[in-house]
């Protein structure tokens, strides 16, 4: 089977077209901790991971600004899960932290777009790996155009309505120890993103809303949600 085409997206640095591989951070904003409560010192994990957690969104998951995402059937809603996503500029390989920025090529909005689901220690790739379950843009903004990524607001709205405002701040990892972690155990390539995670709880859509997505300097991302049995 080829190889599907990059998705596109407006970017003032290169790589002008996202050409690798999303994944996101699991369990890396601490509402998302702070939800699982006495689950996290439970068997089989008995704690807090020591590690980030990963995921990949498959390149069939990526959608653009504007695209419909398709609510499956027998689902009644999918969750938003609104992050900042780091563009890789150059090869990342055991970064250290203070130098870890400097392979960031910019910023984007990312929506990690899932079908609820438990148990949350290992994500279900049936919840999460759906066409057109990671809207990603519409545009990058340089790295030099974003200060301070640590301390950048997220919200998301609902048909117009705010349902939540969460912080860069709250990551359990900041941004450049994340990227730093990361990069000790894989390779990241220039065209790669890494969605930096998700707050919680998670806002929810039915087919027939639409959601919008907002991060200071990174404009919004939208997209409408229609039912996936029409």
């Amino acid at each position: 089977m080829p190889l599907a085409p990059p998705i596109a997206v407006s970017m003032d640095v290169p790589p002008y077209r996202l050409s690798g591989t999303v994944y996101g951070a699991l369990l890396n904003h601490r509402t998302a901790l702070q939800a699982l409560g006495d689950a996290m010192t439970q068997p089989p994990y008995n704690g807090a991971p020591q590690a980030p957690v990963l995921y990949i969104k498959p390149r069939n998951t990526l959608a653009v600004d504007g695209e419909p995402v398709a609510v499956p059937p027998a689902v009644a809603e999918l969750e938003i899960g609104a992050s900042l996503g780091l563009v890789i500029g150059r090869p990342s390989c055991r970064l250290s932290v203070d130098r870890a920025l400097q392979h960031v090529a910019g910023y984007l909005i990312v929506n990690d777009v899932s079908v609820p689901h438990l148990p949350y220690f290992r994500p279900s790739i049936p919840a999460k790996a759906r066409d057109g379950f990671c809207p990603l843009g519409p545009r990058v903004a340089p790295r030099a155009a974003v200060p301070n990524p640590d301390a950048l607001t997220i919200r998301v709205y609902v048909d117009g309505e705010l349902k939540q405002t969460a912080t860069t701040s709250q990551l359990v990892r900041p941004v450049a120890r994340l990227l730093a972690d990361v990069t000790d155990f894989m390779t990241l390539s220039p065209g790669d993103v890494l969605a930096v995670g998700v707050a919680a709880p998670a806002p929810r859509v039915r087919a027939g809303q639409q959601a919008r997505i907002e991060i200071d300097g990174l404009g919004r991302l939208e997209n409408c949600f229609v039912d996936g049995a029409a």
